[in-house]
């Protein structure tokens, strides 16, 4: 039955990868990506990354929502977190942020790492706000990032309010 879902070449390739083993997953990827995996990879996650690539390249790529967050993320207009995800679009690495709070000014450097206060870098902003106050903050929102705010603050920060520059 021609276009059966069980028979497209899609479905075969996917089911050849779910059952192949460590030795013809490497050969695979080695042929998709012209070289080969690094070392440390799963075996569950070569099938998952593997049949990602067959997807993606019988759909023609990967979705337009996908590109865009890759470009942003390569380009330096945001930086991504650990997880991959984006954390306070528009922030580049050499951005600064200061936020005083009680009474002490903390002054963060955005980096492609994450974000550097005082040598020790975090990958989220939630996570450096909790640090500072020891309670669960919005990181974006605590270094005043959210908003209707489009431009910085022409003020000098006031006590236990967040501030950028840049």
């Amino acid at each position: 039955m021609a276009g059966h879902c069980g028979t497209t070449p899609v479905a075969v390739m996917l089911a050849k990868i779910a059952t192949a083993d460590r030795a013809a997953l490497l050969d695979q990827w080695t042929g998709i990506h012209g070289k080969p995996p690094p070392k440390s990879l799963s075996v569950s996650f070569l099938r998952i990354a593997l049949s990602y690539d067959v997807q993606a390249a019988a759909s023609k790529g990967p979705s337009a929502r996908v590109l865009r967050d890759l470009k942003r993320q390569t380009t330096g207009n945001a930086v991504a977190t650990a997880s991959g995800n984006l954390c306070a679009p528009g922030l580049k690495p050499g951005d600064q942020l200061l936020r005083t709070w009680n009474g002490y000014t903390y002054r963060v450097t955005v980096t492609e790492a994450g974000f550097d206060l005082e040598g020790r870098v975090w990958t989220s902003l939630s996570g450096l706000a909790r640090h500072i106050t020891g309670a669960h903050w919005s990181g974006p929102r605590f270094f005043g990032l959210t908003g209707r705010r489009q431009e910085p603050r022409t003020r000098p920060a006031v006590q236990d309010q967040p501030a950028v520059s840049a």
